[in-house]
């Protein structure tokens, strides 16, 4: 018994020390923005912010190496600018500078909204002294993040239109839950402070249990719906609910929402104008629109009603939105083709049952596409 026990500590010690070299190690090898999921904190004008400095980011919070004094490019949005679920070099504003060749500062933070665009842009954007400035655009929520964070921080009241009389239900997404269990606090900490803890459970862990979610999820989720088509190469999974609900054109407050964002981008169009620089707006569409050409009218796919509403209410936004531009001359790129296409070749979606963002293909497919039309544009 005390050799074993003494095997046992020698084990439990020698593995300790393992984990500890492997983490230590990793953080002179990986890039923290990358793995460690940051820290966020409230702030009554952008609704909540990351630190300076917090898991890799950079002075200002937001994901870059560093704060220039000046740069060639902005990017503003929100996850899909970022670049939720793939690396800091694989977003799209970093694909465009690479191919390019010019220097790209990226605004883009997960649940921001015009409002935050709009804030960043005059109070920092401007300040870096662009030549051009990119505002990604998504259909998928935008309209209602720009409704909640216009009546709900009192900053942005100046926005609101005295007739609206609508009740607006704000769900606050950085809401702390009260009685959360320990064990979740404990994976919490670890998603914040450990590479190793991120790379098995967030990385290995999670590319298996997306195959498994998807090819199971009419038994795991009520809301989702999944196309599989071996012989497309397509196993995917959609949201349709969440779509339909933040773009229902019969929803005053979504109608509310477009107005504010409408506001919004021509401000931001004048302003640059006035300044001699150049704004576009680039329109990412949802993971329903790109795939519109094998789960529309589709009967046979679980709420192919609702996918089916879904897509017609985007394309009556997508319409509204483009007639605006032109009439207002705002530049756009609508990333919704050159998505359509690329579906046919590769995938280029996470594969989960419960995110819908693009993957680091669908990131260059849209950084590509960015890039192009700026080469040939100017």
């Amino acid at each position: 018994m005390i050799k074993l026990l003494s095997n046992f500590i020698i084990v439990l010690v020698a593995s300790t020390i393992g984990l500890l070299l492997c983490e230590f190690g990793s953080r002179f090898i990986l890039n923290p923005v990358d793995y460690l999921s940051p820290t966020v904190i409230r702030d009554n004008v952008l609704g909540v912010i990351i630190p300076p400095k917090s898991s890799g980011h950079d002075e200002w919070g937001f994901r870059n190496r560093k704060v220039p004094s000046s740069v060639d490019i902005v990017a503003l949005g929100d996850s899909h600018t970022y670049g939720n679920t793939a690396k800091m070099t694989e977003s799209w504003p970093n694909i465009v500078g690479k191919l390019t060749g010019k220097s790209v500062y990226n605004f883009g933070l997960g649940g921001y909204s015009p409002n935050q665009y709009y804030y960043l842009f005059q109070n920092k954007a401007l300040n870096l002294k662009p030549n051009i400035i990119i505002c990604g655009l998504y259909m998928g929520d935008d309209f209602l993040g720009a409704l909640e964070m216009t009546y709900s921080l009192e900053y942005w009241k100046f926005l609101r239109n005295p007739s609206f009389d609508q009740k607006v239900d704000y769900r606050d997404v950085w809401e702390k839950i009260p009685d959360i269990s320990w064990h979740k606090e404990a994976r919490n900490w670890l998603s914040t402070h450990s590479f190793i803890y991120r790379l098995t459970v967030h990385g290995l862990f999670d590319r298996l249990k997306g195959s498994v979610q998807i090819r199971n999820a009419s038994k795991y989720y009520e809301s989702t719906s999944v196309l599989i088509e071996h012989e497309n190469n397509i196993e995917e999974a959609f949201l349709p609910k969440g779509v339909k609900k933040n773009l229902d054109q019969q929803n005053p407050g979504i109608k509310e929402g477009m107005r504010i964002t409408f506001h919004i981008l021509k401000d931001m169009n004048d302003i640059c104008k006035r300044n001699n620089i150049i704004f576009i707006v680039a329109v990412i569409p949802t993971k329903e629109s790109v795939f519109s050409k094998h789960i529309e009218n589709n009967s046979k796919m679980f709420l192919s009603d609702v996918i089916d509403s879904a897509i017609k209410n985007e394309n009556i936004a997508r319409k509204m939105l483009f007639e605006y531009f032109l009439k207002y001359d705002i530049r756009y790129i609508d990333l919704l083709p050159p998505m359509q296409s690329a579906v046919e070749r590769e995938k280029i979606y996470a594969a989960s049952a419960v995110d819908t963002h693009p993957n680091k293909n669908g990131y260059r497919v849209i950084g590509e596409y960015i890039a192009r039309y700026i080469s040939s544009s100017f």
